[in-house]
C-alpha cells in the first residue's frame, strides 16, 4: 500500500544528515529549482586541477592594474561590484581584491622560480602596506558610515600578510614594512568589532556605538584572518575570538541553515522558513570557522557541504547576472565563488575517508563554469575575473591549505604543491 505523502517525506528526511532534515521538510511547496547547467558533469583529473592552477597564474599577472587608469605601476587587482564611493571602486575593495589575488599567487607552486610573479606580489604588498593602508577612507579612527567595506580590506590584508610570513614568502626587503602594516590592519579589524555582540558587519546603522547585528559570513572570514595572524605571531585578544565564535554558534536555524546577520530565533526561523538555497556559502564558512576555532561539529559541516551540492543550481542561476539579493532566496552573484571556496575548505575538515568524493563533486561543479580562456568570474564586470580566478585557485588548493587548527600554519612548507585527488 502506498504511504501518504507526509509519511514518504518524513522517511526521506530521516535518511538525510540531521542538519538537512528540516531543510527537506520545510521546502514542500518551495519554488521550482532552476535546471542544472550540466546534468552529467565529467570528472576533473589531477592533471586538470594542476593545469588550472598553473594556467591561472599568467592570467592573474596580466590582470594587475595601476591605481590610475593607464598610469603608473601595476599594483592592484581591484574587486569590482555595484557599490561605489564618490563614483569610484572603494579602497576597501582595492586592498581586499589585491590581497586575495596576491595570496592565490603566493600559494601556487613554483613561486621561487617565477620572478614576474614575485615582483607582482611585491608591488601589491607595497600598495597594501602603503598607499592603500594610509588612504583616508581606510582609517578606522572614525567609523560612522552605514554601508562600509573597509572591513573587507582589513580582513584580506591580515590574511595575506600573515600567510606570507608563515610561508616565509614576504617580498625581499619588506619584512619591517609587512610587520608594521600587519599590526595596523589587525588593530583596525579589532577596532571595528561590533560593540554590543562581537563579530563584524559591513552593513550597519550609522555611528560607531549603535546597536547592530554582526554578519555571519563576515564574522567567519574575519575570525579566520585573525587565526592566521595569531599563527604568524601577532597578539590577538582571546576574548575577541571567543565572542566571534559564540556569535557564530547562534546563527544556525532550526532547518540547519545560517542566517545572514544577527542570531537565529524561533520567530525569525518561522518568518523566513527555510532559506537554505541562498545560505549555502555562509553555512560552509560558518561551519569551517567553528571547527577551525575548536567548536562546531562534523555533522554540521557535512550538512553544509551537502547543502552546497544539493542547492548549487540556485547559485549558478544568479552567476554573472545583474542585481544583488534576488528572490526567492536572496542569492547574489558574488556568493558564487565565495561559496565554492568555503565548500572546498569545509570538505578538508571532514573525516579523511569522505574527502575524495566531495572533492570530486565540488571540482566538477567548479570546472563546469570555467571560462574558455581558463578564468572564472561570477560577476558581470570583466575586472572581477581576477577575484574569481584567484578564489578558484584557492578552492582547488584547499587540500594543501586547510589545517585542523591554525597553530600548524607556522610549520607550513615554503612551497605548496597541488595535492593529489583520490
Amino acid at each position: 500500500m502506498k504511504k501518504p505523502l507526509c509519511v514518504r517525506m518524513l522517511l526521506v528526511a530521516c535518511a538525510l544528515p540531521l542538519s538537512l532534515q528540516g531543510s527537506v521538510l520545510a521546502q514542500q511547496g518551495a519554488p521550482e529549482a532552476p535546471a542544472v547547467r550540466n546534468s552529467s558533469l565529467p570528472p576533473v583529473s589531477q592533471e586538470m586541477l594542476a593545469s588550472a592552477v598553473r594556467d591561472g597564474v599568467p592570467l592573474l599577472l596580466a590582470m594587475q592594474e595601476p591605481l590610475a587608469e593607464g598610469e603608473g605601476p601595476k599594483v592592484q587587482w581591484a574587486y569590482e561590484g555595484v557599490y561605489r564611493v564618490q563614483r569610484q571602486i572603494p579602497v576597501g575593495y582595492r586592498v581586499g581584491g589585491s590581497a586575495i589575488v596576491a595570496l592565490a599567487l603566493a600559494h601556487a607552486p613554483g613561486l621561487a622560480e617565477d620572478a614576474p610573479r614575485r615582483e607582482a606580489i611585491a608591488r601589491a604588498v607595497g600598495y597594501i602596506c602603503g598607499e592603500g593602508k594610509n588612504h583616508p577612507l581606510m582609517s578606522a579612527a572614525e567609523y560612522d558610515a552605514g554601508y562600509d567595506v573597509r572591513g573587507w580590506g582589513y580582513i584580506e590584508a591580515v590574511a595575506l600578510l600573515s600567510r606570507l610570513k608563515t610561508l616565509g614568502a614576504v617580498p625581499e626587503g619588506m619584512g619591517d614594512v609587512v610587520d608594521a602594516a600587519l599590526r595596523d590592519y589587525v588593530a583596525a579589524l579589532l577596532a571595528i568589532e561590533m560593540p554590543e555582540t562581537g563579530g563584524w558587519n559591513y552593513a550597519r546603522p550609522a555611528g560607531r556605538d549603535v546597536k547592530a547585528a554582526p554578519s555571519s559570513f563576515m564574522t567567519a572570514r574575519a575570525l579566520q584572518a585573525l587565526f592566521e595572524a595569531r599563527a604568524a605571531g601577532e597578539t590577538v585578544p582571546a576574548d575577541v575570538i571567543e565572542r566571534g565564535l559564540d556569535f557564530l554558534e547562534t546563527t544556525r536555524t532550526t532547518a540547519g541553515s545560517v542566517v545572514y546577520s544577527g542570531s537565529s530565533t524561533p520567530r525569525s526561523d518561522l518568518r523566513s522558513g527555510d532559506a537554505t538555497p541562498g545560505a549555502v556559502g555562509r553555512m560552509c564558512s560558518v561551519e569551517a570557522t567553528l571547527l577551525l576555532g575548536g567548536r562546531g561539529s562534523v555533522i554540521h559541516a557535512r550538512g553544509a557541504v551537502d547543502a552546497f551540492i544539493n542547492h548549487w543550481q540556485w547559485l549558478e542561476a544568479r552567476r554573472q547576472k545583474s542585481g544583488t539579493h534576488v528572490p526567492p532566496y536572496g542569492v547574489a552573484p558574488y556568493y558564487f565563488m565565495f561559496a565554492h571556496f568555503y565548500a572546498a575548505q569545509c570538505v578538508e575538515l571532514l573525516p579523511e575517508v569522505e574527502r575524495g568524493e566531495y572533492r570530486r563533486r565540488i571540482n566538477a561543479l567548479l570546472f563546469s563554469v570555467r571560462e574558455e580562456n581558463g578564468s572564472w568570474n561570477d560577476r558581470v564586470f570583466e575586472r572581477s575575473a581576477a577575484y574569481g580566478t584567484a578564489m578558484a585557485i584557492s578552492a582547488i588548493m584547499q587540500p594543501a591549505l586547510t589545517r585542523s587548527g591554525y597553530t600548524k600554519l607556522i610549520e607550513a612548507p615554503a612551497v605548496i604543491e597541488v595535492p593529489a585527488t583520490p
